[in-house]
């Protein structure tokens, strides 16, 4: 385990104004956590990132703005875009290969949760009390979601007959988990004792939704339809409506659900505020990320036909779970901003591979 001093640099966005904190530097990929949770604790006081700076995807925490850099795991490599705050901020959950972990961001404590054998899981997600964590599982042949208490009881397999990523908890009704098949249809909900599975909406691979997450407080569900329009679904009736059309990418709405944070691509315009109920928008700050991944241009899912023309890491035989890797069809998810909001809401963290590698970036809002 390192420390390492400050990394810390600050300049104004060269459109905005805004202040840009840059975080960390040098010539290894470092990125924030995935834009569905956010990289801060809690309190606002830390950022906890991924960095390969030691070889290998870990777990890294940086005071903010200015303190210094601590190694959080070491070993194994963690599941780069998985690690998430416990509510109560002393612990991070993260995945590593087939298992749930957290780490203890004082002490630099490791405990392992919950081993499935011959597995990989997607990223975790937890209820907002911290007691239920929840998974998208790939075991052999075999598709689902992992589901259990954060203290390692009462887990157990809700099986699926395609791959599912993000899965998420209701922030309002955590017996519900929201989560994507993949590619389509997308939307589907279940309880997490397994029971009243159903798919929100039906559509087929033509109609390329992604990006999929909770509307805050409001309880509904807001998506992309790439890349065309940033969608509503009410939870209860399943009503679609249009919040903005525009080329909305990554979306991360505010806990009350007035405004939502996403950034863009074909072309990248830059990171934007989006009113929920009007749809006007306003420019945070320029991403100047490079935005890789060849079906972005398209305006439908990539199907396994594309996959198999490209090369295939054996430890991740997963069509989305090789995001992470430069050699598939989706290209890396490091070089895409990710933006998420601060506990606070008055900074938003992104990612930025403009300087020729990603890093950690987070920028004052006004």
């Amino acid at each position: 385990m390192i420390n390492l001093p400050s990394e810390h640099t600050k300049f104004r966005d060269a459109v905005t104004g805004n202040i840009i904190h840059q975080m960390t530097k040098g010539d290894s990929i470092n990125h924030p956590t995935y834009f569905l949770q956010s990289s801060f604790l809690p309190d606002g006081s830390e950022i906890f990132f991924t960095s390969y700076r030691t070889g290998s995807a870990q777990l890294f925490i940086a005071g903010f703005p200015t303190g210094e850099i601590r190694q959080l795991t070491g070993g194994r490599a963690i599941h780069p875009f998985s690690p998430m705050a416990h509510p109560a901020g002393e612990r991070i959950f993260f995945v590593r290969g087939g298992g749930v972990w957290w780490v203890d961001r004082r002490t630099r404590g490791e405990r392992h949760v919950i081993e499935f054998p011959d597995a990989q899981l997607g990223e975790c997600s937890l209820d907002p009390t911290g007691e239920w964590v929840c998974a998208a599982i790939k075991q052999g042949p075999y598709n689902g979601l992992a589901v259990g208490h954060s203290d390692g009881a009462g887990w157990h397999i809700i099986p699926f007959p395609r791959t599912i990523i993000h899965p998420q908890f209701h922030p309002l009704e955590p017996d519900w988990i929201e989560f994507a098949g993949d590619p389509a249809p997308r939307l589907h909900r279940v309880k997490r004792d397994g029971t009243s599975m159903e798919c929100l909406h039906a559509h087929n691979n033509e109609e390329f939704i992604v990006h999929e997450t909770f509307l805050g407080k409001t309880g509904d569900l807001v998506f992309v339809v790439w890349p065309y329009s940033l969608r509503r679904m009410d939870w209860t009736t399943r009503k679609i409506s249009t919040i903005a059309d525009f080329n909305a990418w990554h979306i991360a709405p505010n806990k009350a659900g007035t405004q939502i944070l996403c950034d863009t691509n074909h072309p990248d315009t830059g990171i934007y505020l989006i009113d929920a109920a009007t749809g006007d928008r306003k420019l945070v700050c320029l991403s100047e990320s490079s935005n890789q991944g060849s079906q972005w241009a398209k305006s439908s899912y990539a199907l396994s036909e594309d996959f198999t023309k490209a090369r295939c890491d054996e430890r991740y035989d997963n069509l989305s779970w090789m995001e992470t890797h430069t050699d598939t069809v989706y290209g890396p998810q490091w070089t895409h901003p990710h933006p998420a909001f601060s506990p606070d809401e008055k900074l938003i963290t992104f990612a930025s591979d403009k300087t020729g590698h990603a890093q950690v970036y987070a920028a004052e809002l006004e």
